[in-house]
């Protein structure tokens, strides 16, 4: 089966209505494309780095003006909306970066929360702590729809290679990586790190990213992507602004891919030791 699939680039700012009403201008855009399945990026509602600031305007799952809002889109477009991500306030104090699924009637169809979390420190100064702030998830899934099996990530995920190949196993033929890198590492990693996901498991990565210079101060790489399970690239943004891309996806080439090189079913347990000045079969190591 194919379906045309879309990812909206945004370059979202502090206040979420804004962020909304980006949201269903793009989104919409997407729709009349003939996009059936539309994902927006990591952090949809809101990029603030001052999270003083953030925590003053987050509001719980039931109160969140992104989760309102993109039900009511999904619904009057009738179409699968994947919001990336959005900032939840949690009731421990914490905060949950959470993507949602919501079906062509408007009803959540699956959550995600971001399992890895965003604590490096980069060159020229520039550092974060996502663990600070927010609660790591601990569950991944995939979720079986009309069109194809898909499992979820979130931006960071992507440098975990296990996470992807668990779902792979599982079924997943499409991966979704809503984001929103740094300029620095979307430079550097954005588009190996993408195309790598896809080829080693054999399935189509979509890809929607944050672009540009944000309110808070932040930059991000943008560069949105949709990418076949071969690894090459279907559809791609540029490095600022809003936009949108859409690709069709022929889950028929997950299988093709899997054919050829079949991976996934070659690959076998090991174990693994570590040698250190020792001597093994008589030759020094």
């Amino acid at each position: 089966m194919t379906f045309k699939a879309a990812a909206v680039q945004m370059c979202s700012g502090v206040d979420p209505a804004k962020n909304a009403a980006s949201m269903m201008h793009l989104v919409r855009e997407a729709a009349a494309q003939g996009a059936i399945y539309v994902q927006t990026p990591e952090m949809t509602g809101m990029l603030q780095r001052d999270r003083i600031a953030a925590k003053l305007v987050l509001r719980d799952e039931t109160d969140d003006i992104i989760v309102k809002t993109a039900s009511a889109l999904s619904a009057a477009l009738g179409i699968y909306l994947h919001v990336g991500s959005t900032a939840i306030a949690l009731d421990d104090g914490k905060i949950a970066n959470r993507g949602f699924l919501f079906g062509p009637e408007g009803k959540i169809l699956n959550r995600y929360d971001k399992i890895h979390m965003f604590d490096v420190d980069l060159d020229n100064g520039e550092s974060w702590r996502e663990s600070a702030a927010y609660r790591p998830g601990s569950e991944a899934r995939v979720l079986s729809l009309p069109f194809a099996e898909m499992g979820f990530t979130i931006c960071y995920d992507v440098r975990f290679p296990a996470l992807f190949r668990a779902q792979a196993i599982a079924g997943a033929e499409v991966m979704t990586v809503p984001a929103a890198f740094t300029r620095q590492t979307g430079e550097a990693h954005w588009e190996i790190l993408l195309r790598a996901r896809a080829i080693e498991n054999g399935v189509f990565v979509i890809a929607a990213a944050q672009a540009g210079l944000h309110e808070d101060g932040r930059e991000t790489y943008g560069h949105s992507m949709i990418i076949d399970p071969w690894g090459k690239v279907l559809a791609s943004a540029g490095g600022t602004g809003e936009a949108v891309i859409v690709a069709d996806i022929d889950r028929t080439a997950v299988k093709a891919a899997r054919d050829k090189i079949p991976n996934l079913k070659n690959g076998r347990e090991f174990s693994i030791e570590k040698i250190t000045g020792a001597v093994v079969g008589g030759v020094a190591t």
